[in-house]
């Protein structure tokens, strides 16, 4: 059988089987350790899945108050979805028997594939001609797996110390389990997460058919994605394309060098695209492109919070000037212009102190000159953030837990929630890191995104900026 041919003219299934499972069948070992059957089963039922769990080996006969059945052909019920973690060699029997039982979609926990070598290679298209053959959709192999919090369904394989996770808008895909609760602390992210999916080595199901699902999915509304590689070059484009005119799809694509696509394929066994191809992809697409894997979780959440610009104007409030110059800098790569206050809001910042009535507003000077100076702060940032020239707002914060700072900060976003239709963005610093921590949380819980460096700050608005030029067709540059 042509293998490629026959994937390409495979009707795509619906994915609701992989992240809505009513059922679940798990093929592995279920001894006690930090990776195994046993993980995730303690990991289902310790995220609150409701569904049906059958453990399958021969060589056990319960598990965590489960019923273990010998064979797959056991159950004799209805079963959803497979997670497959046992010997690369033994798992195309595997497959044909999930399909003898009515299973239409596994996850392939288990590597030793194309990753590996030529061998792997062969054995990944046995694999996936076989799952053809009986009607079945795969994720992985080689993949940490696959979450959905709207259900609780997190069968993770590695044991994480945490098993629920947030709901939240943003949903993150990769080919990589460094984005699975095993790896990625994900109560940090305080904006919570509606899908993870480790595409793996993508044998089957791609980033094409992940975007296509996410883009029906009413729980998600901005999309995360670290790709090695693209499948299918054509189609992609045609999906980014249509998917991005409903919501934005931000993208970390490694391999940009010889040594990083050498790398990649011996990842995944994936083949990277040419790096200029990719990038010119991203602008036909209306794709918001990242460096940093970290930003994958981090700039999400000023499209999962904050209203898109309605311009360019950038204002600054910030308690040191070092970092104001740098932001300007930083914005001008995306197209951000430092504005200028109106007037009137000018001379109210003027009379509350004098040299605070201009931009950036910097109100370090008057912290040591004025006393009680924070009390003035909730005015200050509200008459910036309603000035009619300001579109975004970048915002500094000193979190210096001594006297009454802090609770100024929080009455100052309090007065802001709610009120206005600009997007604001914050990065906080000060000598006491659970002082910066705590105050990150309270905010972000009221809805304000916090980001961890004031260039991770400047870069979400310059792509809320590119992403509303993307929704009102313009593209980007």
């Amino acid at each position: 059988m042509d293998l490629e041919k026959a994937k390409g003219n495979l009707l795509k299934s619906d994915l609701s089987c992989f992240f809505e499972p009513e059922s679940i069948a798990i093929v592995g070992s279920f001894k006690e350790g930090f990776f195994g059957g046993y993980v995730v089963i303690k990991s289902l039922l310790s995220a609150g899945y409701a569904g049906q769990i059958y453990p399958i080996n021969p060589g056990y006969k319960e598990v965590l108050g489960l019923k273990v059945y010998p064979h797959l052909s056991d159950v004799q019920k209805k079963m959803d979805l497979a997670l497959i973690m046992i010997n690369a060699r033994a798992v195309p029997e595997i497959i044909r028997e999930c399909g003898e039982n009515g299973i239409k979609g596994i996850v392939v926990i288990a590597d030793g594939f194309a990753e590996r070598n030529e061998d792997g290679a062969s054995l990944q298209d046995e694999m996936v001609e076989t799952a053809r053959q009986v009607g079945i959709r795969i994720i992985g192999p080689n993949t940490a797996g696959i979450v959905n919090t709207s259900n609780g369904f997190n069968p993770c394989p590695y044991e994480a110390g945490y098993y629920k996770i947030k709901r939240g808008p943003i949903a993150i895909c990769a080919q990589t389990g460094m984005i699975n609760p095993q790896a990625f602390y994900y109560p940090d992210l305080g904006f919570g997460v509606s899908k993870i999916c480790d595409l793996g080595n993508k044998s089957d199901l791609n980033e094409c058919d992940i975007l296509e699902y996410l883009e029906e999915d009413e729980q998600t509304s901005v999309i995360s994605m670290y790709l090695e590689s693209i499948q299918e070059g054509q189609r992609f484009l045609e999906c980014t394309k249509r998917v991005t005119s409903k919501k934005p799809v931000l993208v970390v694509k490694s391999g940009r060098t010889g040594a990083g696509a050498i790398a990649s394929a011996s990842h995944t066994g994936s083949l990277a695209v040419d790096d200029q191809i990719f990038e010119a992809t991203c602008r036909q697409g209306g794709l918001l492109r990242l460096e940093e894997f970290r930003e994958l979780f981090e700039v999400p959440k000023i499209f999962a919070s904050q209203p898109l610009p309605r311009g360019n104007r950038m204002g600054i409030v910030t308690v040191t000037g070092g970092v104001a110059v740098m932001a300007i800098d930083k914005g001008a790569e995306y197209g951000l212009c430092l504005t200028d206050l109106s007037p009137q809001t000018a001379e109210m910042l003027d009379k509350i102190f004098p040299g605070t009535g201009k931009m950036p507003v910097d109100i370090g000077p008057m912290m040591a000159a004025v006393k009680d100076a924070f009390s003035l702060y909730p005015q200050m940032l509200d008459a910036v953030m309603e000035d009619e020239n300001v579109d975004v707002l970048f915002n500094v914060l000193w979190a210096n837990p001594i006297g009454n700072i802090i609770e100024n900060y929080i009455r100052a976003y309090e007065l802001l929630k709610g009120r206005y239709q600009k997007p604001l963005a914050t990065w906080l610093y000060g000598p006491n890191s659970s002082a910066v921590r705590d105050l990150r949380l309270r905010l972000e819980d009221m809805g304000f995104p916090v980001f961890s460096k004031p260039e991770t700050c400047i870069k979400a608005l310059g792509l809320a900026l590119r992403y509303s030029h993307v929704k009102e067709g313009k593209g980007w540059t």
